[in-house]
């Protein structure tokens, strides 16, 4: 059985956990240990993640499978997106799904989620930066139907990388 919940303040340490283990796995072959420790004790601090959680403009949703945890979304919305792309756009800032519960069509649920919230908030685009290097999401926005619109810096510690940014059109 799926599940996917809206998470608050209470689920704070499993986000935490969960937000720096996915990373992890996700980018630790492609970077040196340095950049994603000095990364991850930034953007995974409890302080910077209670923010990101109170912030009316942000929501974080975890999908559960079989009532084990296996990732998490976070869309944002007006002054919370990390850039205006467009002005009625919601951002899908992050989608993770543990590497246990990869291959099982999580990612498409949460990334469904993304775009019924999007639509219930009458937004008109939805977007997302994805790094150049992982080809394997890219590939999944292009089949969702995301065009690239441009690009932006993203430092992993002193790494200057290069994330895409891709758009879908909701209207």
């Amino acid at each position: 059985m799926i599940e996917i919940k809206k998470i608050s303040l209470n689920d704070l340490v499993a986000l935490q956990t969960l937000s720096i283990k996915t990373f992890t796995d996700t980018f630790a072959k492609d970077n040196t240990p340095e950049d994603l420790k000095e990364y991850l004790d930034q953007a995974y601090t409890e302080e910077k993640l209670t923010s990101e959680l109170q912030n009316k403009q942000s929501e974080f949703y975890f999908i559960y499978s079989d009532d084990q945890l296996a990732g998490y979304l976070k869309i944002n919305v007006n002054d919370a997106q990390t850039e205006t792309i467009e002005e009625d756009a919601l951002e899908i800032e992050r989608i993770y799904i543990d590497s246990d519960f990869k291959r099982l069509g999580l990612g498409k649920l949460l990334y469904t989620k993304a775009i019924e919230r999007a639509k219930e908030l009458n937004k008109t685009a939805i977007w997302l930066g994805v790094w150049e290097r992982n080809f394997s999401a890219m590939k999944f926005y292009r089949k969702m139907g995301f065009t690239q619109v441009g690009a932006h810096s993203f430092f992993m510690g002193e790494d200057e990388q290069t994330d895409l940014i891709m758009k879908k059109n909701l209207k």
